[in-house]
């Protein structure tokens, strides 16, 4: 281990320390923090000669546990000093940025330049440019703009046994060779550990009006997204919070405490044209709905209000588990109701709410954190929400990934030669089984 100390410095080597992440507790491993991408490689070079497991670690935001390390006496990659801006195009709507750069760091010098970077996930302090790549990770606005993927262009990142390697770029499209680039997004640091990437950018809004509707119940509420949807309307964001989910977050609602399943649609871009679709999802939304409001100039608010549901929903109770269980968004009346009632039978309340365009469900049980015995049953309960997700056509992961929370999922949800795919990728790219072992696996 003293030869990290040499790649890195001793003073970015911790020995013996616990890496987890907010999902995982994880285990003592050797923490290295390099400086740049050819200190990366290094690493992994020295890992890979010396058949030592490592795991790619940033701000460790994920709900996975992806960025957890399970094996005693691995080594744990941060890419925390990785924060330059390699360059800054605002001309060209372009940016490369190296993986330690936060997610909130890149949305801010987009949006002082009058551009934006659409994805928009959770922790935007916290989590980093590294890690949004290799979760693919979204957020609301993902249903119009998509996840952090579809704004990718380029990647450099250190492919075992400890060769970096570019692929992509500043272009706009390439179809030259394989798309690693796709390939490396998602994978979760088991094909390999992104240093950088090139950002394609857009003009921002000049507009971001949302329109809230409340019903009595999930029927209601769910007709009216489909009624969205059949209006050829497009919404930049289509989310939903039903009765348990409101009952625990409602009273902080910036437009007044609010109750029932509740709606939230947004409308954006020019202006006039904003007002256009806002116009018309307030239209779509009113049948059925015991109020509507389609207020101005308080898009940051609701979005505010928005990010704070998971921990005002947690807070009820004291802990939560929840899953994020993808369906056909046709079938999200049903699924929203059978988490109610998957949790009676476990004797847990039970709540959700998500991304309504998208038909993804943060699917939450409500626990006593001193409770093991409840945590026993939601972790019981967790594996007939899969059930439910695959027999409704869905997916066990509509964007937190696998990690090591879902590992042996895929196996229900995919086809034995699909499966067999997923080995030989993983083989492919990591025929020693070192990079962030344990993780995504079928």
């Amino acid at each position: 281990m003293h030869e990290l100390e040499r790649i890195v410095g001793a003073a970015h080597v911790e020995h013996d320390t616990v890496v987890g992440d907010i999902a995982v507790p994880g285990v003592r491993a050797t923490l290295v923090r390099p400086a740049s991408a050819s200190e990366v490689a290094a690493v992994v070079a020295w890992c890979y000669a010396n058949d030592v497991a490592l795991v790619p670690v940033g701000g460790r935001s994920g709900l996975a546990g992806g960025a957890a390390v399970l094996q005693a006496g691995a080594v744990a990659v941060s890419l925390g000093r990785l924060t330059a801006v390699r360059s800054f195009e605002p001309q060209l709507w372009r940016m490369e940025a190296e993986a330690g750069v936060t997610t909130a760091t890149i949305a801010r010098l987009a949006r002082e330049n009058g551009l934006s970077f659409p994805p928009d996930p959770g922790a935007p302090e916290q989590s980093q440019l590294g890690g949004t790549i290799a979760t693919n990770a979204g957020g609301p606005h993902a249903f119009k703009y998509g996840a952090t993927g579809d704004w990718v262009t380029g990647i450099e990142a250190v492919l075992a046994p400890g060769e970096l390697v570019r692929v992509g770029g500043p272009l706009r499209k390439d179809v030259a060779g394989y798309d690693v680039r796709a390939l490396l997004t998602g994978s979760e640091g088991t094909l390999g550990i992104v240093t950088a990437a090139w950002l394609r950018l857009t003009p921002a809004p000049e507009a971001q009006l949302p329109v809230v509707a409340a019903y009595p119940g999930a029927a209601a509420g769910c007709a009216a997204i489909l009624r969205v949807l059949e209006s050829g309307s497009l919404p930049a964001a289509l989310e939903f919070f039903d009765e348990g989910a409101m009952r625990a977050a409602g009273a902080a609602f910036p437009l007044g405490a609010l109750r029932g399943f509740v709606v939230i649609a947004e409308a954006d871009g020019a202006s006039a044209e904003a007002a256009r679709v806002r116009d018309e999802l307030r239209e779509a939304l009113a049948p059925g709905a015991a109020a509507v409001h389609a207020p101005d100039d308080v898009a940051r608010a609701v979005w505010r209000w928005r990010d704070g549901v998971s921990l005002a929903v947690a807070a009820a109770r004291g802990a939560k588990l929840s899953e994020d269980i993808g369906v056909p968004v046709d079938r999200l009346e049903e699924a929203i109701a059978q988490t109610v009632q998957i949790g009676a039978r476990h004797d847990l309340e039970a709540c959700s709410w998500g991304h309504a365009g998208d038909g993804n469900l943060h699917a939450t049980f409500l626990l006593d954190p001193a409770d093991e015995a409840q945590r026993g049953r939601a972790g019981e309960a967790a594996q007939e929400l899969f059930e439910l997700a695959l027999r409704l056509g869905g997916t066990v992961s509509g964007e937190h990934g696998i990690g090591v929370l879902k590992r042996g999922q895929l196996t229900r949800q995919w086809a034995p030669a699909a499966v067999a795919a997923q080995r030989a990728i993983k083989h492919a790219l990591d025929p020693k089984g070192l990079l962030n072992p344990g993780k995504k696996l079928p």
